[in-house]
């Protein structure tokens, strides 16, 4: 096992409060959108209640080396409880865990909680004041509503695809789960912003229509605007950009990679002239960044030959020393042991009962008066079902005969 932090791991306190504290979300989703969703709010002190099938959310079984990685990451700062929703008294227990919370998460395809009795008008009639956030791979509305909505679908069909990779080569599917991680990051703000609403008066309850299509084709940018004044569909372009230059990976004589921008025009003549090349700063073939996005190829030949004279490290010095942006392209053994990342915190390791500390990326963002704060580890399935309905008024004979009924574990 490989330690990425020098650190003692930190202790989860479960008496901490957050800025959230008193603030109850009830996640029934499944897989990543609505757990990073959950994650932002538990992280911050929301009592997240993950209501979780008998046979467990499907990011337990995303494992590495056999262990559930992905689910002590994104679990963390929530409680399990198990209610099979196939089940009459199973529903009626999440409806009086609904009663009492302020946020539902789900992700079921469009119009399944319809189908099951638990619509969003069911919901409300037991909680007028809980927000709903409804995560789809399309939307609640529309042609392909009714479709798998899985991320790599929407990564396809947003465009992102197409613009990421080399021109010469097939499109390229991003390797994470990026589709769900921005809908997760969208869903928080959208929580937030539904509850401000709330308890300004401006609205009671209300439903969040989260779509993973639309939270990704937003990170395109003006692509719609650019198709529409210009007629231009933007092609893939490797690591080099459309709109400036210089801007791509170099590859350095020790076979490792630096990334440069440089698209303000006082960054590209510093460029030029530290990498001995200051005759490009008055050529009119490279005189302004349009000039040089049409000669991109010729300008990224003459400073990546440059970068292949030198090593990482030289290349890093020379670029830092002339002013210029510049960054080395990492992957995860180099992040682990930069001072950057060791000084700020950004991996920290956390009490861990499989390996005694277990390296994750810290809170964030980062608040200087009301941080973050970690609670709790990752739960067991069902680790929590007795403690979660007790508090919604079951007492010990009806937890157990939900349990002899099968519809709680």
């Amino acid at each position: 096992m490989h330690s990425t932090t020098e650190k003692s791991p930190i202790r989860f306190d479960a008496a901490a409060t957050g800025p959230l504290a008193g603030l109850r979300v009830i996640d029934i989703s499944r897989l990543v959108a609505g757990n990073m969703l959950s994650l932002q709010l538990g992280d911050f002190g929301a009592d997240v209640i993950k209501v979780e099938p008998p046979d467990g959310d499907p990011l337990r079984d995303w494992r590495d080396q056999g262990h559930s990685l992905h689910w002590k990451t994104y679990a963390r700062n929530k409680r399990s409880i198990v209610l099979n929703l196939r089940h009459a008294a199973a529903k009626d227990a999440l409806l009086k865990l609904a009663a009492g919370a302020d946020v539902l998460i789900e992700n079921f395809r469009p119009g399944m909680l319809e189908e099951i009795g638990l619509a969003p008008d069911v919901l409300h009639g037991r909680n007028p004041r809980l927000v709903i956030v409804r995560v789809s791979g399309f939307g609640q509305t529309g042609p392909y509503a009714p479709l798998p909505g899985f991320g790599t679908l929407v990564e396809a069909m947003s465009g992102f695809a197409a613009r990421n990779g080399f021109p010469d080569r097939e499109p390229v599917l991003p390797p994470l789960a990026i589709a769900d991680m921005i809908a997760g990051i969208y869903g928080a703000f959208a929580v937030m912003t539904a509850l401000r609403a709330r308890d300004t008066g401006a609205a009671r309850g209300q439903v969040v229509d989260l779509s993973l299509l639309e939270s990704i084709f937003s990170v395109l940018g003006p692509e719609a605007a650019i198709y529409q004044t210009t007629g231009i569909v933007k092609q893939r372009s490797g690591s080099a950009s459309n709109t400036s230059s210089p801007r791509n990976v170099y590859k350095c004589s020790d076979g490792k990679y630096c990334a440069v921008s440089a698209s303000i025009q006082s960054m590209a003549e510093r460029l030029f002239r530290a990498v001995g090349r200051p005759d490009m700063v008055e050529d009119p073939r490279f005189r302004t960044n349009s000039d040089r996005v049409k000669n991109r190829n010729l300008v990224d030949e003459a400073v990546g030959a440059w970068f292949a004279t030198k090593t990482r490290d030289q290349a890093l010095d020379a670029m830092r020393a002339a002013e210029v942006t510049v960054g080395p392209v990492y992957d995860i053994a180099d992040a682990v042991v930069d001072d950057h990342f060791r000084e700020r915190g950004i991996i920290v390791g956390v009490e861990d009962a499989d390996f005694g500390a277990l390296s994750m990326h810290n809170i964030l963002p980062r608040l200087s008066a009301t941080p973050g704060v970690w609670r709790r580890p990752a739960p067991k399935l069902g680790e929590h079902t007795d403690a979660v309905l007790a508090e919604a008024g079951f007492d010990a004979a009806a937890i157990a005969q939900l349990r002899k009924d099968g519809a709680a574990a």
